[in-house]
Order: C-alpha cells, then sequence, then structure tokens
C-alpha cells in the first residue's frame, strides 16, 4: 500500500472546464504525482471512486446519477470540495431552474427551430432528469469551495498544495474570483 494521499475527481453537470483548468496545471502535475495517486478520474478512468484523502466536485447535481456519484464521494473522500461556480450555486446549467422541466424538455427536443424527428429521449440507460439543479452543498456536506468559472490552474494548484500538505487552504485574494 503507497503512503501517497489519494484523489478522486469527477464532473457532474457542467462544462468540464474545471478539469480543463486543473489540467492547466501543466508540469505541476508531475510533482502531484509524486505525493499523490490519483483514484476515479479521467486521468485514470477508474469507474468507481475508492478510498481518498480528497475528492474534487465539478459541476451541479441535475440528475440520479449525479445524485450517486456524489454520495458515492462523500462517502470515500476525508475531504470533499466543491470547484467552480456549477458546484457552489449551480452556475449556467441551473438557469433552467426557472423554467418547468417538461417545458425545458419540449423546447430542447420537439420544438425547436431544425429539430428533425421531434422526439423526447426514451433510453433506459439515461439517468432520470431531477426538476432542478442543486448545488452540490445542497445534498452533501462540502469541505471546502473554490469559487470561478473556471477556477485558474493556479487557484486549484494553491488549493491542491494546502490539503496535501494537511494545511487549512488559503488562497491569496488575487486567485479568487467570482465569475
Amino acid at each position: 500500500m503507497s503512503d501517497k494521499l489519494r484523489i478522486a475527481t469527477t464532473s457532474l453537470a457542467g462544462c468540464f472546464g474545471c478539469h480543463m483548468s486543473f489540467l492547466d496545471i501543466d508540469e505541476r502535475i508531475f510533482q502531484l504525482a509524486e505525493v499523490v495517486e490519483f483514484d476515479r478520474s479521467p486521468l485514470t478512468d477508474i469507474k468507481q471512486v475508492h478510498r481518498c484523502d480528497i475528492g474534487l466536485i465539478e459541476g451541479g447535481v441535475c440528475n440520479e446519477e449525479n445524485i450517486r456519484v456524489l454520495r458515492e464521494f462523500r462517502t470515500h473522500c476525508k475531504t470533499v470540495v466543491a470547484i467552480g461556480a456549477c458546484a457552489i450555486n449551480g452556475g449556467i446549467p441551473a438557469l433552467r431552474n426557472h423554467y418547468d422541466l417538461t417545458d425545458c424538455l419540449n423546447e430542447a427536443y420537439l420544438e425547436s427551430i431544425g429539430v428533425e424527428n421531434p422526439q423526447l429521449p426514451d433510453d433506459p440507460e439515461l439517468p432520470r432528469l431531477l426538476d432542478k439543479l442543486h448545488p452540490v452543498h445542497e445534498l452533501v456536506k462540502v469541505d471546502y469551495s473554490l469559487p470561478g468559472c473556471p477556477p485558474s490552474a493556479d487557484a486549484i494548484w494553491t488549493l491542491l498544495q494546502d490539503l496535501v500538505a494537511g494545511r487549512e487552504p488559503a488562497l491569496p485574494i488575487e486567485l479568487i474570483h467570482y465569475d
């Protein structure tokens, strides 16, 4: 068994921009890999989260699968971090919360200009949508939040350096933005 900390990441309902920002730490990812192992993450293609020290959650919660993954992270990760606007407050995906879900689906799949062969998706592989999109903290306890859309690579790097070192994250104000 390794002495390295374990990190898991996931993207729920969002644009995957926070993961792209995480990858923008560039060669520093090799420094990180010296002290951590990656569990569930697009970097590993592991589908289930195992016991981890840090779980990074990007995106809001819009369907039953998101709820399952989020609860799995909270159960298996000592520290859960909400990364980015979508995880913290719902971000752009939460704009649908102002409308009835049925109206949104009808507009997207049945009534929009250019829709050919209009039909609502009806596949058992698709997770059931929730009536509203929820920020992560509404469903599980979140230990830390890192705002931004997306947060910068330097902000993610600084947060991870603090967590890996066992320190309370302390980001300088110039690394925090709320756009």
